[in-house]
């Protein structure tokens, strides 16, 4: 297991997957309650084409929370730091959801650093209901438990389609879940995202490429949301039908070819 300590003394798991200076690299960063696990087989696919760099941020996976208060900058500062540690000058990034928030920012901040952007279940605002489900998720956590707030987020998180298909493996999904997060670092997470600037108060024309993905099945991104983006920085959009907020899981051939393409240019 590899971990980078921050300058502040936070402990970083990450994992690196054939990382060159000949081979552009492919960095994935976890949405909420995400763990590296959730990428690898991915960046086991990808391997042989790409460098693959897979970590949990703070609060999530093996990474510590630190002492520090979370918020975007922390996340942003983190992952330059982990670049920095492993001499990789710039990268793709590829983020879903929470992870999606911190690639775009760090495109803002430096875009030196990022070759191009995969954002995948974001949106430029939340929707009055997207507000309340997560709001939702926050009170169950508090009042209820992890176990509890896995439960209540698996309607939210996946797509009809996927739910009716691994009705079987819900039990085994919530488990899963459960067993790689902690209640209190989950708290501390939410609870910072409460206090982000919505994505739209903060979008402007970026220089790498980007482009978004948003399931049709999706209740906390709507299209139109995932429309701004691209629309602010030029980029593009897919809407993929039948799909929920962990896309990349639900459909997981889809979203590989779209970002082998996307990578390379095409």
């Amino acid at each position: 297991m590899s971990f980078w300590k921050t300058p502040d003394g936070c402990s970083l798991f990450y994992e690196a997957f054939n990382l060159s200076s000949a081979r552009p690299t492919i960095v994935f960063l976890n949405g909420s309650m995400q763990t590296t696990l959730y990428w690898r087989a991915f960046a086991l696919k990808l391997r042989e084409r790409f460098g693959v760099l897979l970590y949990d941020a703070r609060g999530q996976g093996n990474s510590d929370l630190g002492q520090a208060p979370l918020n975007l900058n922390l996340h942003v500062g983190d992952l330059i730091g982990l670049l920095d540690h492993l001499d990789l000058g710039h990268a793709h990034l590829c983020g879903l959801s929470h992870g999606a928030y911190v690639a775009y920012r760090l495109a803002l901040d430096a875009p030196h650093r990022v070759d191009s952007l995969l954002l995948t279940s974001v949106s430029a605002a939340a929707t009055t209901r997207g507000r309340l489900i997560v709001r939702s998720w926050r009170e169950i956590l508090r009042h209820g438990g992890l176990e509890a707030l896995v439960w209540a987020t698996l309607p939210h998180v996946f797509g009809e389609r996927f739910l009716k298909e691994n009705q079987k493996m819900m039990g085994h999904i919530a488990q899963s879940i459960t067993r790689r997060n902690k209640e209190a670092h989950l708290l501390a997470h939410f609870e910072a995202m409460a206090k982000y600037r919505p994505l739209g108060k903060v979008l402007a024309p970026l220089s790498p490429r980007i482009m978004v993905l948003s399931g049709s099945a999706d209740p906390l991104v709507p299209a139109a949301g995932a429309e701004k983006i691209v629309q602010v920085s030029s980029g593009r959009h897919i809407r993929l039908p039948q799909l929920g907020h962990s896309l990349p899981a639900e459909a997981p051939e889809s979203f590989l070819r779209i970002l082998v393409r996307f990578i390379e240019g095409h």
